[in-house]
């Protein structure tokens, strides 16, 4: 059975302007393999899970440096449970206090990376957490 690769989104939620390391994790995890989508900046929770469910992805990676994860993460989830997408698996990085990472992890971000997190890190996770679909 042929399997398909296994596809990212990385976006950029709420307001933050600085997508460097968003950048530097998509061009890490496609020279690993992966197919990688990136939104750009400014997206609002409504416009990733459109992207996320039209791009078939397995993986939605989110990347904040604003300190409203507390805000946009749980909207996220809600949108991918109100679209019976809850499958796709939530990964986030970035500027996020160590103190609310176990309440994110309770509403369903699967993991978070933060800064100093090795790609290979975040390539490897995803590679043995990820239920690849068969084509």
């Amino acid at each position: 059975m042929t399997k398909k690769k296994i596809r990212i989104l990385i976006a950029k939620p709420g307001l933050d302007g600085h997508d460097r390391g968003a950048k530097v994790i998509c061009r890490a995890l496609r020279d690993e393999g992966y197919e990688v989508i990136y939104t750009g900046l400014r997206r609002t929770p409504e416009e990733i899970i459109i992207a996320a469910i039209q791009e078939d992805v397995d993986v939605i990676g989110l990347s904040i440096l604003s300190g409203a994860h507390n805000v946009l993460f749980p909207k996220i989830i809600d949108l991918l449970k109100e679209k019976e997408a809850d499958d796709i698996l939530v990964i986030a990085g970035g500027v996020i206090p160590e103190k609310d990472i176990p309440k994110l992890k309770k509403i369903g971000i699967s993991e978070i990376f933060l800064p100093g997190s090795s790609t290979q890190d975040i390539g490897r996770w995803i590679k043995d957490n990820v239920k690849l679909k068969s084509l």
